[in-house]
């Protein structure tokens, strides 16, 4: 494909990354340019996503000042933190000081800590006073997400007095959708939208269309508001201090972008990996080694519990060897149901559907469902066992299965609970545990059966 060829308005990503990958194996940059010159910015980003890291600081910096902002805004905090290391000072300084500053946060937190007083000298003084701002509050809080430039208004106010304020701010608000309505001592008192402002008389006062509002303490939880917002359907959500007094908005597009972040980790760490911070195919090999070899040590050292399991009761092998053929079986389907019960509650404790105090309605919950997956399965297991060897083999399969699936829901479903109440993230705890400690019940479980079965 040619340069030519590519069309003024949209383009397949894959082609686009084709050329832009061979314009730079030639060393063709003029060719690299004058490909990405008509493509939206929208498809730009996914081209910048998927090269690595030297290649990427290389295409951006193809890019015209306004299209590079634009496409620099777009990619993740962690991308951003990449190409940041690949650009050098003084564009570096110049994409912070366009950025708003609960942006920059997020560039910040993903930047060695030697960086941050570098970038925030080359700021004007009032950016800089508003991004230290945010930097004042903890990571994993809701203040440390939200934007210090808002449009506010007063109870006295007229719908004309709101409305030029409003238009004082656009260049540098957050968002003019939804305003906070605050008394004189900057506490809030209720909410005005952009809507009613527009549909009201001039001379009409915003005491008279506002509606009370939804806040939240800058230092609650980032997920937690998150979910709120997008729950409640607010485009926006006024953020408030200890004493109630408005510091900041946090608007619908932050928690969306919140909350995708959490459910990539949560997803990634349920299968016992890190999460990956770019597309797959562009990822270092060594990056990936590394996001996985961690629990694979975890999950190896639980393993040799297991291999003891099995030694104890070698004997018991010797004796009726049938039984080592359906380990696989009785192990993975504890393994399984654990992971089922695990995952839907871990989920249930992000939506807050479950807290921490409900722990014995979650364990009562989930020994029933188990007892009743493992009737199910054993009952299966103890027909098809039965007619392949004989009933008390059957009778062993069928017996073992109820038990090891009622432990392991139950487990599975306690265990995202126990690491919220001891502060570690469920998605990292309950996985590799649940694998470990139900393979080793699991046969524990199995051969006592067996010797209570069979009198072996």
């Amino acid at each position: 494909m040619t340069t030519e060829q590519i069309p003024t308005q949209n383009v397949d990503t894959d082609d686009l990354l084709d050329l832009i990958e061979q314009s730079l194996s030639r060393r063709d940059l003029a060719a690299a340019s004058a490909a990405l010159s008509p493509v939206p910015i929208r498809q730009v980003v996914p081209v910048l996503e998927r090269l690595n890291p030297r290649d990427c600081a290389v295409v951006y910096r193809l890019l015209p000042k306004q299209r590079a902002v634009e496409a620099f805004e777009a990619l993740s905090p962690e991308l951003q933190g990449e190409l940041v290391r690949g650009l050098q000072d003084a564009e570096v300084a110049a994409l912070f000081a366009e950025m708003d500053p609960d942006d920059r946060v997020w560039l910040l937190d993903e930047l060695p800590a030697s960086v941050a007083p570098r970038l925030l000298r080359g700021l004007s003084r009032r950016d800089r006073e508003l991004t230290a701002s945010v930097l004042g509050y903890s990571q994993d809080s809701i203040g440390r997400r939200m934007s210090p430039e808002y449009v506010a208004t007063h109870p006295g106010l007229t719908a004309a007095e709101t409305l030029r304020r409003v238009r004082a701010r656009l260049s540098d608000a957050e968002t003019i959708y939804t305003l906070p309505v605050t008394d004189h001592a900057r506490r809030v008192v209720g909410v005005v939208s952009l809507r009613d402002l527009l549909a009201a008389d001039d001379d009409s006062i915003v005491e008279s269309m506002m509606h009370d509002a939804h806040t939240v303490p800058a230092d609650s939880g980032a997920e937690a508001a998150a979910r709120d917002c997008t729950d409640l359907g607010l485009l926006a959500v006024p953020v408030v201090d200890s004493e109630d007094r408005l510091v900041g908005i946090f608007t619908i597009d932050d928690a969306a972008r919140i909350l995708k972040r959490e459910e990539n980790q949560d997803a990634a760490r349920q299968g016992g990996v890190e999460p990956l911070s770019r597309p797959y195919l562009s990822t270092p090999i060594r990056r990936i080694v590394r996001s996985r070899i961690v629990w694979l040590f975890v999950l190896a050292i639980g393993a040799t519990l297991t291999v003891k399991v099995l030694s104890v009761f070698e004997a018991t092998l010797e004796q009726m060897t049938v039984l080592a053929l359906f380990v696989p079986l009785l192990i993975g389907t504890g393994g399984n149901t654990g992971n089922q019960a695990a995952t839907t509650v871990t989920r249930a404790l992000a939506l807050g559907e479950v807290r921490p105090r409900d722990l014995v309605r979650v364990l009562t919950r989930e020994l029933r469902v188990g007892l009743s997956l493992g009737v199910l399965l054993g009952l299966l297991g103890f027909g098809i066992t039965a007619l392949v060897y004989d009933w008390q083999i059957g009778l062993v399969i069928g017996c073992t299965l109820v038990a090891v699936c009622a432990v392991a829901a139950t487990i599975g479903g306690i265990m995202p609970i126990v690491a919220r109440m001891i502060r570690v993230d469920p998605a990292v705890f309950s996985n590799p545990f649940i694998t470990t400690f139900v393979d080793a019940t699991g046969l524990v479980i199995y051969f006592l059966v067996a010797k209570a079965i069979l009198g072996i």
